[in-house]
């Protein structure tokens, strides 16, 4: 029997912490160490039996894993990940990819350089759901796609924003939870070509947006629209609908809706909507529900990180893809900013 996988975790906060229980559960892979500077973060380590740094560079030096998982503030997964590269260490860095366009591109261009493999951590594209939804509409199951609708309503609680970081821009819904959704329409419907957005802050008064609303266009040619808000009691996001997490209670409803010339999928409730015979709004409607298979994620992205580790699989979500996710995000700020169509392709230039 091969041995495991030696995974280190940098950054030891809610996810850091999730990353580490997934590796204690695997099959494929063990605990390397963990590097985060926090006094709760050493002792954590110390409940684990686990090698504690402060520093994640003296960790790759010190431990020298098979791969590291950069679960940090966003700010630091660029120079994280470029230390990875310089040490010849694979990484799963978690969504976004770096805090910026630019920085992203920085990063791609070590990748190029080094030939170290990195993955990044939007996991949802593991998700079987997200899965059978590429397939009903990359495989023509809905015909040509015409129209998309996202929704990610919710009410965050207010101790949530006693976090300074969470109050200032770039700390809001759009890159700490659209990022998610943007990354599941271009998985599943392909490249978003234009944006439209209008944000708002008038409920909390925060510097950060409480609220947007998206106008996109497709490269496909078909449009969408995303509504966002963490204002709001609603049952209208993934992490309500999908149940992948089960610390949020699951709720028996849409988040996305796919309409295209043969059929509507609402997804994550898979409800596949057509005309059995002659189509026409006077014609009754067929629903079907799909039920993908049912595995966690966030395990299945560890299973596939220890693969990518050995060189049996490439990674499913590039540095180079996610940066195009980062793109969207980021022109979705600037035509809120300017009240103008913002190209993704454009950001992704200018960075250049």
């Amino acid at each position: 029997m091969s041995a495991k996988m030696r995974i280190a975790v940098a950054g030891a906060g809610l996810i850091g912490r999730r990353h580490i229980e997934l590796i204690a559960a695997s099959p494929d892979c063990e605990l390397a160490g963990i590097a985060d500077p926090s006094p709760s973060a050493k002792d954590y380590a110390q409940t684990r039996s686990a090698p504690w740094h402060a520093d994640h560079r003296a960790l790759l030096q010190q431990e020298k894993p098979d791969g590291l998982i950069i679960a940090s503030p966003n700010t630091l997964h660029f120079q994280m990940a470029l230390d990875c590269a310089d040490a010849g260490a694979p990484a799963l860095i978690e969504k976004p990819v770096t805090d910026t366009v630019a920085a992203a591109q920085r990063l791609c261009a070590a990748i190029r350089r080094t030939g170290v493999p990195m993955l990044v951590g939007h996991h949802r594209r593991h998700n079987p759901i997200i899965k059978a939804a590429r397939e009903a509409v990359t495989t023509g199951r809905l015909g040509q796609l015409t129209a998309v609708v996202g929704l990610w309503l919710l009410k965050k609680p207010d101790d949530y924003f006693e976090v300074a970081w969470r109050r200032e821009r770039g700390g809001g819904p759009l890159l700490i939870n659209l990022i998610h959704d943007i990354d599941n329409l271009r998985f599943i419907c392909g490249e978003i070509a234009e944006v439209q957005a209008l944000t708002s802050n008038k409920v909390r008064g925060f510097a950060v947006e409480d609220t947007a609303a998206l106008l996109l266009r497709f490269t496909s040619g078909a449009l969408g629209t995303v509504t966002v808000s963490d204002a709001t009691p609603a049952p209208w996001s993934w992490e309500l609908a999908a149940g992948e997490n089960a610390a949020y209670p699951k709720q028996d409803q849409p988040c996305y809706i796919f309409s295209g010339t043969k059929g509507s999928l609402s997804v994550p409730n898979m409800e596949l909507w057509s005309y059995a015979q002659q189509p026409g709004w006077y014609a009754p409607l067929s629903r079907e529900t799909i039920a993908p298979a049912a595995f966690d994620p966030l395990a299945e992205q560890l299973r596939h990180f220890c693969a990518v580790i050995a060189g049996r699989e490439q990674p499913l979500i590039s540095a180079e893809d996610a940066m195009g996710t980062l793109a969207v995000v980021e022109a979705v700020s600037e035509a809120a900013r300017t009240g103008q169509k913002i190209s993704p392709g454009r950001i992704l230039e200018q960075a250049a």
